[in-house]
């Protein structure tokens, strides 16, 4: 199976990436529940200019971490493992199951309560946390799992843009979003039509649609994935400048941006009850749909899409390496916690749904890693 340096620099990247994630919301964790809490929390809320630290992280920073999504995404839809129907169709159908089946459960939870927004936030995958625990089993995993797992990842984290921006967005700006929008249509015709390579230019007009955008009510962030596709791609090759970028942006996404998003964002004081948070239907909801609708809905869905004869296992795969990989779908975290900050205002579900995050991504990934040494051949 051919597989590129991009996908295998994309792959190695977010396994340490996934690493150093780890040990930052450990940190984060110990220093928010340590005798410096108080301090550690108000560095991360305090103003600057008109937003918080927090707030530019998460509105800023993470923009350019969906740049990179965007840009892996192109590359997957020319000319990587979504560019051929038949081959992108199992990780589409699990991708489509992993998403649904777990809103389903978090609805079922929530149904009538002012928490039925929060939908979208066990339909997410964390592709550092899932990769860094799929890499831990060293040469025993099939390079079409590793695939499988990536484009899962990453055709979810297209749903989970989406979602933000059809049902995240509150009030909307028109002028400011026709002004990002008319930004984005230069560079898309620069990049498309007069195939302009520098980058400069690209950069320049990304903040300025990243402002507007910013001022219109639609996610900022968003802009990161527009900017992604106006970028020239041409052939794909190793001097393209959609290459050029995202092999620039691999290693200051994996080791500075989402270390600083995991930093800021469980910064959690957990109190002696926390058990009882757990109890709360948007806990329960988060819980169910992570650990037990992600996995269910990978394996269920791609399970119909091969019935149908609309897509095939690969012949070094069965079903129980699908069941087994779907528990690491069920790692949130990063995405999860966004979704989860755009979807409540109340700071204590806040609070309630990052601790729940944070349970059902270890145990999913738990579950995910014993069930997949079982299922492995050696």
């Amino acid at each position: 199976m051919k597989v590129t340096k991009l996908f295998t620099g994309f792959f190695e990247s977010e396994k340490a990436g996934g690493i150093v994630l780890i040990i930052a919301t450990a940190v984060s964790l110990f220093l928010a529940n340590s005798a410096w809490s108080v301090s550690y929390i108000d560095f991360w809320n305090q103003p600057m200019g008109s937003h918080s630290l927090t707030h530019w992280i998460n509105d800023g920073l993470m923009a350019i971490f969906f740049l990179l999504i965007g840009l892996e995404l192109e590359r997957e839809i020319y000319i990587g493992e979504l560019a051929d129907l038949k081959t992108a169709s199992l990780p589409i159908f699990g991708a489509l199951g992993g998403m649904i089946v777990p809103a389903a459960l978090f609805i079922l939870f929530n149904l009538g309560t002012q928490n039925m927004s929060g939908a979208g936030i066990p339909m997410a995958t964390d592709i550092a946390f899932a990769v860094g625990i799929l890499s831990l089993l060293g040469n025993r995993v099939p390079t079409s799992l590793k695939i499988f797992l990536t484009a899962l990842a990453v055709i979810d984290d297209l749903g989970a843009i989406i979602i933000i921006a059809v049902f995240y967005t509150k009030e909307i700006a028109f002028l400011n979003l026709f002004i990002a929008l008319g930004i984005w249509a230069v560079l898309f015709v620069m990049g498309k039509m007069f195939k302009v390579r520098n980058l400069i230019p690209y950069l320049i007009g990304g903040v300025a649609m990243w402002y507007f955008m910013l001022h219109s009510g639609v996610h900022a962030t968003i802009t990161g994935v527009l900017l992604a596709f106006a970028i020239p791609f041409g052939e794909g090759g190793e001097r393209s400048t959609s290459h050029l970028l995202q092999h620039f942006l691999h290693k200051p996404v994996a080791f500075l941006i989402l270390p600083l998003f995991a930093l800021a964002n469980t910064a959690i004081v957990i109190d002696a009850d926390w058990s009882s948070s757990l109890t709360h239907s948007s806990s329960l909801g988060i819980i169910a749909g992570l650990v037990a609708g992600k996995p269910l809905g990978i394996l269920l869905f791609a399970f119909i899409g091969c019935s149908l004869g609309i897509c095939s296992l690969p012949d070094d795969l069965n079903w129980k390496n699908v069941l087994s990989v779907g528990f690491l779908g069920g790692i949130g975290f990063t995405m999860s916690i966004f979704i989860t900050l755009l979807a409540f205002d109340d700071v204590t579900i806040i609070d309630h749904s990052k601790i729940a995050i944070l349970l059902a991504s270890l145990v999913a990934g738990v579950i995910g890693f014993m069930a997949l040494r079982l299922t492995l051949k050696k």
